[in-house]
């Protein structure tokens, strides 16, 4: 399969489906902590128009849509516009995506994208967490699928991971400020990765 893995630079989701033999890409408008051969350094819409891709993921930018945020992109709020932007700009994605391509997702934390795309795009929405894939966390994602099954989890260890204190287990929310706060936060799990890979190539 010829695979677009738009807005990443961690090269997480690349490297599963370059694993599982696929003809596999990732891209983000900064470089790739992978194979640089295997990026493509653009706007995720010049990404998708590159060529006739028959599986694209998206992991599309969060700050002015998650629900984390509604204290300053609410409305009301001094950036509610940003968010306002974001929204249009992400379905224009979207859309892009869904016309080159009969196979897309769409992976958001909680977020107000999804209502707006089920209302206008009609997408289908998944809700799953870290734990479900054999991560000791929880972190809420959503995925907007068009074309693709529900992913399945593959080993859930929700227990274990209540046994660990709250700061552990949301580890990403309680993260540290920093200047790599916001990349870090945006990094994607293994474990999803790797079942995005194994059932998304069959489906």
């Amino acid at each position: 399969m010829d695979v677009l893995i738009g807005c990443e630079y961690s090269a997480t989701v690349l490297n599963e489906f370059l694993a599982a033999g696929h003809n596999a890409y990732s891209n983000d408008i900064i470089d790739t902590e992978g194979n640089p051969s295997r990026h493509l350094k653009m706007d995720i819409i010049d990404a998708i128009k590159s060529k006739k891709w028959d599986l694209i993921i998206i992991h599309i930018p969060c700050t002015a849509m998650g629900v984390c945020g509604n204290g300053t992109y609410g409305r009301g709020k001094t950036k509610h516009q940003e968010r306002l932007d974001a929204i249009e700009w992400t379905l224009s994605v979207w859309d892009a995506a869904i016309e080159n391509c009969g196979k897309v997702a769409m992976e958001n934390p909680v977020s107000v994208l999804f209502p707006h795309l089920k209302k206008r795009r009609k997408a289908k929405t998944q809700y799953i967490q870290p734990y479900m894939f054999g991560h000791t966390e929880q972190k809420k994602t959503g995925l907007a699928l068009h074309g693709l099954p529900n992913l399945v989890g593959t080993d859930n260890v929700f227990d274990e991971m209540m046994l660990l204190p709250k700061a552990e287990r949301e580890r990403v929310f309680y993260m540290s400020p920093g200047p790599n706060r916001g990349k870090e936060r945006a990094r994607f799990y293994p474990g999803i990765a790797k079942a995005m890979a194994e059932q998304w190539s069959i489906s």
